[in-house]
């Protein structure tokens, strides 16, 4: 029986042995977490604007400039979309936690060297339609808006005609499907009776007639 009890003790004395040892490196994981968040406030508050609290256009155009990257690159985009940014052309700090934790950069280097890879992300086909999706609705700048002004919209999409003054949603996902599913340029699968846009069907039509 006291070697049972001795053996009971013994187990008990070795797993708290390897809890003890364990909890450091808990410990230090926890202090390190800590210490890269804190990186990653400070440099959202070196871009911040004091008033509202919020990284606004004049803080990313100069995190651009740092990051030696044109404001208008689409990889500036992809970054809002990491970040699930709400409102076009801020970012709040909520919003640069998750998306500079995830690319695991708390410096201005670290998350210009992350840009490769985020687009190659984006790229990939399960992310690519949630990111499309996403950057019209990121370009919604106001309550309630559901159309974007074409001189936005070129600026996501090339257009060959410019008669319509809007784009909706509805238009804005028909041109990914039809990127995706129509052969072009000969269109011979083009199905104008399907669910199309009416502004890819006068498309279609303008490319035949020249064709003609």
């Amino acid at each position: 029986m006291r070697r049972s009890a001795s053996r009971k003790t013994g187990q008990s004395n070795s797993t708290a042995s390897n809890s003890s040892a364990v909890d450091p490196f808990r410990s230090a994981s926890n202090k390190a977490s800590t210490k890269e968040m804190e990186r990653i406030d400070n440099l959202f508050y070196s871009y911040a604007n004091g008033s509202s609290g919020m990284i606004d256009p004049e803080g990313i155009e100069t995190l651009c400039a740092d990051m030696e990257v044109d404001h208008t690159d689409v990889r500036i985009l992809m970054l809002a979309w990491k970040m699930k940014a709400e409102r076009h052309g801020y970012f709040t700090l909520d919003e640069w936690r998750q998306g500079l934790k995830a690319l695991r950069a708390d410096t201005v280097s670290k998350l210009k060297k992350q840009l490769p890879d985020l687009e190659k992300e984006v790229r990939r086909p399960s992310n690519f339609v949630d990111f499309y999706t996403y950057s019209f609705r990121y370009c919604l700048t106001e309550e309630k808006q559901k159309s974007i002004d074409i001189e936005s919209i070129c600026e996501l999409l090339t257009l060959t005609q410019n008669d319509y003054k809007v784009i909706n949603m509805d238009q804005w996902m028909g041109f990914y499907r039809f990127c995706h599913e129509i052969s072009f340029p000969d269109l011979r699968n083009y199905d104008p009776e399907l669910a199309w846009p009416l502004v890819l069907d006068n498309f279609v039509e303008w490319m035949r007639d020249k064709r003609t």
